[in-house]
C-alpha cells in the first residue's frame, strides 16, 4: 500500500524533534483536521500532548536518507533537529523544516485512543511553502518532487506524473450500463 511520508515535528523537553510518519490524512474541511497515527511509546508524543502542538513537513525526494534516519533513531538518543534548517509560525513549539516542500503548523485538538496506537487530531493553523513550490498562487505540485513509502517494508519511490484534473476527468465518463 503507498502511502505518503511526512516528518512530525513537535518540541520535547525543550528542543525541537522529528519523527518520520507515513499515517496521517485529512480527515475534516472545517475546521481543517489532520490527523497522525502514532505508536504509544515514541519519544515525540509527549511532547505533543504536552505543548497541544505539532507540525507535519513534507520532504522532497531528494530528503529520503535523512528521513530514513529520523525513523530510525529515536530523539531521546540524537538530536535530529541539528539536521534541518527550522523556522517557527504563531504556535512557537511546533518546528519546521525549511527544506521541506510543505509545513503544515497545528494545535491539538483531540486524541483518539486505540490499543498500541494514538491518533493525534490537529487543527491546521497554518500551511507554509516556499515560493519555488507555488504558481500562479496555487500549489505546483509537479516541483514538490515528494516521495511515498510502500508498506509494510519499503521501498521509496518518487511520485508519478501528472494524469488530469480532479473533479473534472470523470465528468466525461460514460458508465458502461
Amino acid at each position: 500500500m503507498p502511502l505518503p511520508i511526512a516528518l512530525l515535528g513537535a518540541h520535547v523537553n525543550g528542543k525541537p524533534n522529528f519523527k518520520t510518519v507515513v499515517w496521517f490524512n485529512m480527515i475534516h474541511d472545517d475546521p481543517p483536521l489532520i490527523g497522525v497515527a502514532v505508536s504509544k511509546k515514541h519519544y515525540t508524543t509527549p511532547g505533543i500532548k504536552e505543548n497541544k502542538t505539532f507540525s507535519i513537513n513534507i520532504p522532497t525526494s531528494d530528503m529520503y536518507v535523512v528521513t530514513d534516519y529520523c525513523g530510525l533513531h529515536s530523539g531521546s538518543e540524537v538530536d535530529k533537529s541539528k539536521e534541518f534548517d527550522l523556522f517557527y509560525g504563531d504556535l512557537k513549539t511546533a518546528p519546521m523544516i525549511l527544506e521541506c516542500s510543505i509545513n503544515i503548523e497545528c494545535k491539538l485538538v483531540d486524541i483518539k485512543d486505540f490499543k498500541n496506537t494514538e491518533l493525534l487530531i490537529g487543527e491546521i493553523i497554518e500551511i507554509y511553502s516556499d515560493e519555488k513550490y507555488i504558481k500562479d498562487k496555487e500549489p505546483d505540485v509537479k516541483n514538490f518532487d515528494s516521495f511515498i513509502f510502500l508498506m509494510p517494508s519499503g521501498p521509496y519511490r518518487k511520485m508519478g506524473d501528472y494524469l488530469a484534473e480532479a473533479y473534472e476527468v470523470g465528468t466525461s465518463y460514460k458508465p458502461k450500463n
